[in-house]
């Protein structure tokens, strides 16, 4: 596994509960899950910067000499669509876990071999699609519907009662 890698206060917590569970039935994924958790160092999600890899990630890699592959990086197997998808369930997709374009890690497999896998490019991360559309919303904007009659006076204001006189009722109290 590599050394240094950026995870989410989300994606720290998915492989936390990964752990626990997997801890119980003495799976071979325990050890590979714990180095992650022990070496990462975990940014809010609004901080993450766009290039480093996490739940639900479109990346490229490339592993040791192969040909790079695109796949996105889900939290299920069950969940993804069979070749498009990598999930962190496996040595790669764990191992590409919280890199960034340009870095390096390590697979570890089972026999204790290891192999390089690089991140080529990250093609989409979902939070910084999110702070995009966010940033992309208008702040909504404040429209007159109704306009006061220029007579009417303003809020709080002190207004003289109106006398009236005997011209003031032309019918007189008959004509209501």
């Amino acid at each position: 596994m590599n050394k240094i890698c950026r995870l989410t206060t989300k994606d720290f917590a998915i492989l936390e509960t990964m752990l626990e569970r997997r801890r119980a039935v003495n799976d071979p994924l325990a050890p590979l899950l714990e180095k992650k958790l022990a070496n990462a160092s975990v940014v809010l999600i609004d901080t993450v910067d766009a290039d480093v890899v996490t739940i639900n990630s479109r990346v490229t890699f490339r592993i040791g000499a192969n040909p790079a592959e695109t796949r996105t990086v889900i939290q299920n197997e069950v969940r993804g669509i069979v070749g498009a998808s990598l999930p962190v369930t496996t040595p790669w997709g764990l191992s590409l876990l919280g890199l960034a374009e340009g870095e390096t890690g390590l697979v570890e497999r089972p026999s204790g071999e290891t192999e390089p896998i690089r991140v080529v490019k990250v093609l989409f991360q979902p939070e910084a699609a999110r702070r995009a559309s966010v940033a992309r919303q208008a702040r909504p904007t404040l429209r007159l519907v109704y306009s006061a009659n220029s007579i009417v006076p303003p809020l709080g204001a002190v207004e003289k009662i109106r006398q009236t006189g005997p011209d003031d009722d032309p019918g007189g109290p008959t004509a209501a």
